[in-house]
């Protein structure tokens, strides 16, 4: 296996968790060509860790970004793409999003570089991540109707190649940037997928940066809207939350999110050609839910993906959740 892969860890104020990260990559089988992890303004101890470890580490560089008060998908996005620049003379075939607060096994990025060699359209790819250490099967992905075509932003690799073809991470102050490049390669005719034999561990519990737990759900009922989603699916996905905790509150403030949204005219920053690709996909999934149309034989998602460059009609080879798919963006 010949593919070089970089690391970009955008990092504000980390802290209580950029070591282990640090520590996992560095203790990969395969490790990364070169890592650059951007302190985004943090007034911790962020910089002096990473200093530590990049004098034991000629392959890890940190930029520093200057101090700003908040915390905004944007600046993320920011943040990335000013590491990426320091990447972009280098001789690499892939690509990887990695957040400062993320652990997993040491085999981790060898197996993501296999999939890459194994299958030649594939554009992005990662794994589930859980919170709690001792229950790796519980994640977003652990249900029926999951959409393995989905990946999680919060570890996501890419092939340099799409990467590229996508435009990289949008800096809008909304969030979605990473479900924003991930759905775009597939409408751009790339393969992404999640493959759940590896897990991710996310240190930092999920939407908990400035919100409450139900104020979490109103933004992602938001951010719904604001990408773009269908309003029969969005429904649909509301009520399907009102069965896991808050029973009944997460589902009814996710619909007020998203009816709020849609009746203050909220700004969309996607395309409409995006837009009308992303209904399309979750109407096909509803479809496929109700047994409307019958999925095609053997593995759609694997088989019959259209060449990179080429638009197509989304055909998903596992269906999407009706809840939180794109919470981390």
């Amino acid at each position: 296996m010949n593919l070089k892969y970089v690391l970009v860890t955008p990092a504000r104020n980390e802290a209580a968790f950029i070591e282990g990260t640090i520590r996992s990559v560095a203790a990969q089988t395969i490790r990364p060509a070169k890592w650059v992890i951007v302190s985004d303004g943090s007034t911790d101890r962020t910089d002096e860790i990473v200093k530590g470890f990049a004098r034991e580490h000629a392959w890890i560089e940190l930029l520093r970004m200057p101090e700003h008060r908040d915390r905004q998908f944007a600046a993320k996005a920011h943040a990335f793409n000013a590491g990426y620049a320091r990447l972009k003379e280098l001789d690499f075939d892939l690509i990887g999003n990695l957040d400062a607060d993320i652990t997993f096994e040491p085999d981790y990025y060898e197996f993501l570089l296999g999939q890459f060699a194994r299958l030649d359209r594939l554009g992005v790819t990662g794994t589930p991540f859980v919170e709690i250490s001792d229950q790796p099967g519980k994640h977003t992905y652990d249900h029926q109707f999951a959409n393995l075509q989905h990946v999680s932003g919060a570890c996501q690799l890419f092939r340099r190649a799409c990467f590229e073809a996508v435009g990289g991470y949008v800096p809008i102050p909304g969030g979605a940037i990473d479900w924003i490049a991930v759905t775009t390669a597939r409408m751009k005719g790339w393969q992404t997928r999640t493959f759940t034999d590896k897990f991710c561990l996310h240190h930092r519990k999920l939407g908990t940066g400035n919100h409450s737990p139900l104020m979490v759900r109103f933004h992602y009922g938001r951010k719904a809207w604001y990408v773009g989603g269908h309003p029969v699916w969005e429904s649909l996905r509301g009520v399907f939350q009102m069965k896991e905790r808050p029973f009944l509150l997460g589902g009814a403030w996710f619909l007020a999110g998203y009816w709020w949204a849609g009746l203050t005219r909220m700004h969309r920053p996607v395309s409409a050609e995006l837009m009308a690709f992303h209904r399309q996909e979750q109407m096909d999934r509803l479809w496929r839910i109700l047994r409307l149309r019958k999925p095609a034989a053997g593995n759609p998602q694997l088989l019959s993906t259209p060449q990179p460059g080429a638009h197509h009609q989304p055909r998903p080879q596992i269906l999407d959740g009706i809840h939180k798919d794109q919470a981390e963006s």
